[in-house]
């Protein structure tokens, strides 16, 4: 098992719970989350960038 830092760009939601959902569902294709935070809002482009720190299961 391996640690990684990523960070991506989320498109802004209409509520905070789906907000909330999409971080992870995007966090998840790069591996398991173990934490995340929204680093920066670009209210023009209606976008958040996201660092994490994700696990992956090595084979």
């Amino acid at each position: 098992m391996t640690t990684h830092f990523i960070a991506a760009e989320i498109d802004l939601q209409e509520t905070p719970t789906e907000l909330q959902k999409a971080i992870e569902t995007e966090l998840k294709k790069q591996g398991e989350p173990l934490r995340w935070a929204i680093t920066s809002v670009d209210k023009e482009q209606q976008k958040a960038t996201v660092e994490a720190v994700v696990t992956k299961v090595e084979i």
